[in-house]
């Protein structure tokens, strides 16, 4: 199954604003195919009547036509996106006034790049997608990268997320949307299996191997090593010796 792809409205008068949500979203989601941004209400329907976006998010207050009214012209036309309003609290009625004309949710401002990636992500719901490297969620693929350099460090979410530059609950999300696992899953499984390379080199003892994979109490590190593959470090080394004995 392939992934869907998105086609976003970003809506804002403050250019600087616009800008930057476009550049985060598109840097930390592969999950568009087209951003489209316009810097007042006019443009924006033009750009909604034109190339028909799945989502947008849209600012109250603008130029040439309010949030409202495009969101009313486009309702009339039977065309309107999923909506999401960003709204300053002096205009929190108009956000009232959005939802029940069928906005989704609104952010009030001043809102993150992050947060409002968030909110999207939210409001498509889980990624269609295939579990491969050239197909994963660019922030994903970063995250397993890091991990799989730094497994043998002590690494856990916060640290991984703070690489990344989301939050920790998001890249939690993503981790199981994406691969259908949870982060601590996930680092474990790639440990396990660097293990398993390891256990080939009758130079290395099995606690050593732990050690050099992240793992710092050899029993939690037969436990998961177990859970993983079905056998013990020690029934997993004979059987890729070939039975040899081995100090373990």
């Amino acid at each position: 199954m392939s992934q869907k792809k998105y086609r976003l409205l970003l809506a804002d008068d403050e250019e600087n604003i616009l800008h930057s949500m476009e550049h985060y979203i598109s840097s930390h989601s592969g999950r568009f195919e087209r951003i489209y941004c316009a810097i007042n209400g006019q443009q924006a329907l033009d750009l909604i009547v034109r190339h028909h976006p799945d989502i947008m998010i849209l600012d109250i207050r603008m130029p040439a036509m309010t949030g409202l009214e495009v969101m009313r012209e486009a309702l009339e036309m039977k065309i309107c996106p999923k909506t999401i309003i960003l709204s300053g609290y002096d205009t929190f009625s108009f956000a009232q006034q959005a939802l029940r004309m069928g906005a989704v949710d609104y952010l009030l401002k001043p809102a993150s790049s992050s947060q409002i990636l968030e909110l999207l992500e939210r409001t498509l719901g889980p990624e269609e997608m295939e579990i491969g490297e050239d197909t994963l969620n660019p922030v994903i693929q970063r995250a397993t990268e890091y991990m799989k350099s730094h497994m043998d460090e002590d690494i856990g979410l916060v640290r991984v997320a703070e690489e990344v530059g989301i939050s920790p609950s998001y890249l939690s999300t993503l981790f199981t949307q994406n691969l259908n696992l949870g982060f601590v899953d996930y680092l474990n499984q790639i440990r396990i299996e660097a293990a398993c390379s390891y256990m080939h080199d009758e130079r290395k003892k099995v606690y050593e191997i732990a050690f050099m994979v992240g793992f710092h109490d050899e029993k939690y590190f037969s436990r998961v090593f177990r859970k993983q593959t079905g056998k013990t470090p020690s029934e997993y080394r004979k059987e890729v010796l070939g039975g040899k004995e081995h100090l373990i």
